[in-house]
């Protein structure tokens, strides 16, 4: 196989990694949220907060991705 190849095999297994890995963190991080919220509903404003700070940094890891994919996508289609 030539480097294009890889380049381009290597952009489309990356961001499909790293979308089924945010899938996954993001639905532990809410249902914990849910969860915690179900056993003290008063500390349901600084649960939320958390959660929301959370998803957010493990959703930075796909955005991130993809403009590495975009980088090989380059590579791979010169």
């Amino acid at each position: 196989m030539d480097v294009k190849a890889l380049a381009l095999l290597g952009a489309g297994l990356s961001v499909g990694l790293a979308a089924l890995g945010a899938g996954i963190g993001n639905g532990l991080v809410t249902s914990k949220t849910v969860e915690g919220i179900a056993r003290q509903p008063q500390a349901r404003g600084a649960l939320q907060t958390t959660m929301f700070i959370s998803v957010g940094l493990i959703e930075a890891l796909p955005i991130i991705t993809v403009v590495i994919a975009f980088l090989l996508y380059n590579i791979g289609s010169k």
